[in-house]
């Protein structure tokens, strides 16, 4: 019989982790999760927690949904893998396709499958060279991202990711990738700016970046609406706009990756509906399976669609593509889990229930440990500060987070440090009432944490 401990030592053992400290792993060991039901997962001793992250922002529909089960069973059984190569398609990828450009309102007018946010976003960087050399443009290749962003981490989408961790000792990013400012007020604000001049400011410095560059090289710009790996920022009302309105001056394509923003989390079906963005690109993963099953999308608008249909014609293929590109069983699996979003109202849940979340949060923000609270629909960060008025962190950074993550985690409540920014992102199945005991257990372990630093 394998235990639990047994199943610990081999962890550390055999298995390399994903964002994880490997020499901390080999003498802490794994939290291992056994099963999930609902908002909440269970470890190998028995142990309940809260899910307050959905596993990695993704897990819509909550754990152990039976109809995603079935229907990734019946898809098994009737075609369980296909591919998309050379003219052949599949009835699931076909049908998913179709339904994430009218959930657009078709805006957008095509779709390609990759595995992952990762792969989605390597796509979209030689998508857009492929436009442009189409275009007889082969200088206008740069492609600008912000400081804090998350893109994912495969070599093209970790340049574009904005993150020390990503870049250090990797050789990243590449070149031909630039980062400008992120919309993070509480830490990028000068004294006394408005939210209105802080946008104005981001805005001018995009335009300062693009011109110092030469508009002739740069050709596109890409941000997640509520950028979520870097502490949940949550931008001014008129950062979009004024940020699409510099990149449209000077024929910037604007990529919205939506891969955290996806299918309800904002409270909206897509974030860039809430912001007002008009992307050429669109990045989806995470909830669009609820990761039942690893699938992503690049969507794009007949303005970019039109320009690679036609190069394909003259160089005789579009030579790019994923062995599970339009997976039959992700793809339906996908199919499901967006009608149980709309069937249940999972997004106008989100709306409530974020209210809750944010209110709940928002009255912690005179605790001595809380500088900021920030977030929308159900995706929020608590910043956790030494000293409230001169926004001090502590040293070193990422002590205080950390703490309260393994205190919330004592108190059965997983949540996610980023730096000493605690983060938050619930199924969007969670009831009022379940997000009322996430919020007590996380004061309870705000409480813990004051008195052990």
């Amino acid at each position: 019989m394998t235990t639990p401990n047994h199943l610990a030592h081999s962890d550390v053992a055999y298995q390399l982790h994903a964002y994880t400290n490997a020499q901390r792993h080999r003498e802490e060991g794994p939290c291992i999760m056994d099963r999930g039901h609902g908002i909440h997962v269970y470890d190998t001793t028995g142990k309940e927690y809260i899910e307050g992250m959905a596993g990695l922002w993704s897990v819509a529909v909550g754990f152990s949904e039976p109809r995603l089960a079935r229907v990734a069973f019946e898809q098994m059984q009737r075609l369980p893998f296909y591919h998309t190569f050379s003219h052949k398609s599949n009835v699931p990828s076909i049908e998913l396709a179709e339904k994430l450009i009218d959930l657009t309102g078709g805006r957008m007018a095509q779709a390609f499958f990759t595995n992952s946010g990762s792969e989605a976003n390597d796509t979209i960087v030689k998508m857009v060279w492929y436009y442009n050399n189409a275009l007889g443009r082969p200088e206008k290749k740069k492609i600008i991202a912000r400081q804090r962003g998350y893109h994912g981490v495969t070599v093209a989408s970790a340049s574009l990711t904005g993150l020390a961790g990503n870049h250090r000792s990797f050789d990243l990013p590449l070149p031909r990738i630039l980062h400008t400012r992120c919309p993070y007020l509480y830490r990028e604000g000068l004294p006394g700016e408005t939210e209105t001049g802080f946008a104005d400011r981001l805005a001018a410095e995009l335009e300062a970046m693009i011109l110092a560059e030469g508009p002739e090289t740069v050709a596109a710009f890409i941000g997640e609406p509520v950028m979520g790996a870097g502490g949940v920022i949550v931008p001014p009302e008129t950062y979009w706009p004024k940020m699409q309105a510099v990149c449209r001056k000077y024929d910037v394509l604007l990529i919205a990756d939506e891969v955290i923003t996806g299918f309800g989390r904002t409270g909206r079906m897509f974030a860039s509906d809430l912001f007002g963005i008009e992307p050429d690109f669109m990045t989806l993963s995470k909830q669009l399976t609820s990761s039942y099953q690893p699938l992503a999308a690049v969507l794009m608008n007949e303005r970019v669609a039109s320009v690679i249909t036609r190069h394909s014609g003259e160089l005789g293929t579009f030579g790019h593509g994923y062995t599970a590109s339009g997976h039959p069983v992700a793809s339906a699996v996908a199919l499901e889990n967006i009608r149980i979003i709309e069937e249940r109202g999972l997004v106008d849940n989100a709306a409530a229930a974020g209210d809750v979340l944010q209110r709940r949060l928002r009255e912690l923000a005179d605790h001595p440990l809380v500088g900021e609270v920030r977030g929308i629909g159900l995706i929020a960060a608590v910043e956790l500060v030494a000293d409230k008025a001169s926004k001090t962190p502590f040293d070193p950074l990422g002590k205080a987070g950390a703490q309260v993550v393994r205190l919330a985690q004592d108190n059965g409540l997983i949540l996610r440090g980023i730096q000493d920014s605690v983060a938050f992102c619930p199924p969007l199945i969670i009831t009022e009432a379940q997000v009322n005991t996430l919020a007590d257990r996380f004061a309870q372990s705000l409480d813990q944490a004051a008195k052990a630093l």
